[in-house]
């Protein structure tokens, strides 16, 4: 299986920089921001500190969590909510004991690839009464393994389909009780994916969480063919607020958003759901212009009444709470249900404090250290109404941060990973 690793990427100039807390981490760039050229820009210095850096100096992730790929979809939904993860990579048990990482791994599986994927597969064909709890076993019967085609122009009276006896009768349907890991592989965000070695560059690692929009980084032993570490967007964030400061943090951390050009998309060019849309369609819209989030608009109106991200989608698969009550699950009435049942079994979670949002004339400081204490990935931009002005992402920031040298990456991309529609760095 033809799987790639950044071995073209670049090499860090610290190879036997010891892994580190994030602190320390900040303080190498410190070092290094010290002894840069005077006359490079405060962007050019960054770029320079992290090119220096190797990604083995990020701490390791607290446990390395693999899915085998003979377990069902039932069992894969199972580990990643057990362990509060939304992906991790997919390791084929018919791989011999000394394979090397290409043919050890098949891929990173996603929660909310295995929860999309499989209501594509099970779309009617026609509308079914959601009084009917073999409804969408039949459908499920009818398309079997059939290829995710997309659920189509899902409006408000869909959300009948997506209703509660329908999530009832597709998780405890056989289908997705047998339905392998492997069966899907085809369907993984990143199959084959990319992979860092340890000694490429921080600077690398950074780009491919920015501009080539990757969630998380996987980082090789290639001595023992084995993930020695995932670097996920959290982590990146925690990093970074984890470094207030110090001198090169300070000094792009204490401008304001409007100075560094933040937000990139503005209001009007946002995705969003109206509150009576079915929620299957805010997840459709977010996996097909590869999104993380997207905010709930009030009918008659432009005010946002909150946000659902992809890491929501578990819900519908791990919590029937969320849907028992509802003939159909609309925006608005999962966002309540989730609400509920988080109140009663989650002291913390991102989803009960509402939509988080900021004004234009915070810091890139203010913001990260936002980000890191709510555990999220954006931020919406509202104006002194409320009225939502845009929208900023982890990515928005690492593109402020660091850019791309010409002819980094060469010609990697161009057969491997083009660069995503819609891209905004």
């Amino acid at each position: 299986m033809a799987m790639a690793s950044l071995q073209l990427g670049r090499q860090s100039s610290i190879q036997d920089s010891p892994r580190s807390p994030e602190a320390k981490l900040g303080m190498q760039v410190e070092d290094l921001w010290d002894v840069q050229e005077p006359e490079l820009s405060p962007n050019e210095k960054l770029n320079a500190c992290f090119e220096s850096i190797p990604v083995s100096a990020f701490p390791i992730a607290p446990q390395g969590i693999e899915i085998k790929s003979d377990a069902s979809l039932a069992d894969a939904v199972q580990i990643l909510a057990q362990n509060k993860i939304l992906s991790a990579p997919v390791v084929d048990v018919d791989a011999p004991e000394d394979a090397t990482w290409m043919d050890r791994y098949i891929g990173i599986v996603e929660f909310a690839g295995i929860a999309v994927w499989i209501l594509q597969q099970s779309e009617p064909s026609s509308p079914r009464s959601p009084s009917s709890p073999s409804g969408a076993e039949s459908a499920i019967a009818a398309n079997g393994m059939a290829s995710a085609a997309g659920l189509g122009a899902l409006g408000p009276e869909g959300a009948s389909i997506t209703s509660g006896d329908f999530f009832e009768a597709l998780t405890s349907s056989e289908f997705y009780k047998n339905t392998k890991v492997r069966d899907i592989s085809g369907s993984f965000r990143w199959a084959p994916f990319l992979a860092l070695q340890n000694s490429n560059t921080f600077l690398t690692m950074l780009l491919l969480l920015s501009k080539y929009k990757m969630k998380s980084v996987p980082v090789l032993d290639l001595g023992d063919g084995k993930i020695d570490n995932i670097i996920t967007q959290s982590a990146v964030i925690h990093m970074l607020a984890e470094c207030t400061g110090l001198h090169w943090f300070e000094s792009w951390g204490s401008k304001k958003l409007s100075e560094i050009g933040l937000p990139t998309m503005s209001a009007k060019e946002m995705i969003t759901v109206y509150e009576d849309e079915p929620v299957l369609q805010a997840f459709k819209l977010m996996r097909k212009n590869r999104i993380g989030g997207i905010p709930v608009i009030e009918c008659g109106g432009g005010k946002a009444i909150g946000n659902i991200s992809l890491r929501d989608v578990q819900f519908l698969l791990t919590a029937p709470d969320i849907y028992r009550d509802y003939r159909s699950i609309t925006a608005k009435n999962f966002l309540i249900a989730v609400r509920n049942y988080l109140e009663k079994h989650e002291k913390r979670s991102p989803m009960l404090s509402g939509m988080i949002t900021c004004k234009r004339d915070e810091t890139v400081k203010e913001l990260i250290q936002k980000l890191d204490s709510e555990k999220i990935h954006r931020v919406y931009v509202v104006d002194d109404d409320g009225s939502l002005e845009g929208v900023i992402t982890l990515r928005d920031i690492i593109s402020r941060l660091v850019h791309e040298p010409r002819g980094y990456f060469g010609d990697f991309f161009d057969g491997v990973l083009p660069l995503p529609e819609n891209s905004r760095v």
